[in-house]
């Protein structure tokens, strides 16, 4: 009969939960205190921000800035996400290496957000202000934001995010690449996608062609 595990917490001794692998207490430190805040100790969860924090900053400060606004929140959400992810954590690092990459994630999202965000407040800011539409202009525009918010809630995800940058917000393929972490050709292809996705919706409506040409 196999000798049940002490450290293991309760939900891993109901298998609703992976165990932490084999020995990996006797090398990491934390691993006790990771294993008790798993299983739910306050306590321990509490011993395991204060232990793991002061070296999540030094990563964060690194990219984000020294004195980023956002230093502490990020910090904060890099400690939630190492206490949720410890339920798949398989001990292939330490538990402080493991924060320590959850930590950097988080960070690198951040600056992507911002960085998508500033791009469109600068586009937002370079638009000239157009003249006042005349009413048919004005029912073409909103039929086509009408057809392009329907193909948008169609599309997977990711095609409607290359859309949205490229039809909506104007954004290159190299920006699009760079804010979404992809090649470029990989943006190419999403792109491609969609529009096949669009040319099937122009069938419907031909004054969709001019969004069509926007995305080329």
């Amino acid at each position: 009969m196999m000798q049940e595990d002490p450290w293991q917490p309760e939900r891993v001794r109901q298998g609703l939960l992976q165990p932490f692998p084999a020995g990996t207490m006797a090398v990491d430190p934390l691993a006790q205190v990771a294993r008790a805040a798993l299983d739910g100790d306050i306590g321990a969860q509490r011993r395991l921000f204060e232990a793991v924090a002061p070296a999540l900053l030094p990563p964060l400060r690194m990219i984000l800035g020294p004195g980023h606004p956002d230093l502490e929140d990020v910090l904060q959400d890099a400690l939630l996400g190492l206490l949720q992810g410890l339920a798949s954590f398989r001990g292939e690092s330490s538990v402080l290496h493991f924060a320590r990459c959850i930590a950097t994630k988080r960070a690198i999202e951040l600056c992507r957000r911002q960085r998508t965000t500033a791009r469109k407040l600068e586009h937002a800011r370079q638009l000239r202000v157009p003249e006042p539409p005349t009413p048919r202009e004005a029912i073409l525009a909103n039929r086509q934001r009408k057809h392009l918010r329907e193909l948008l809630e169609e599309l997977p995800g990711i095609q409607a995010e290359a859309l949205a940058m490229r039809a909506v917000l104007g954004h290159s393929l190299d920006e699009i690449a760079e804010a979404t972490g992809v090649p470029v050709n990989t943006v190419r292809s999403r792109l491609r996608l969609a529009k096949e996705a669009l040319r099937r919706r122009i069938d419907s409506d031909p004054s969709l062609g001019e969004l069509l040409e926007e995305t080329s």
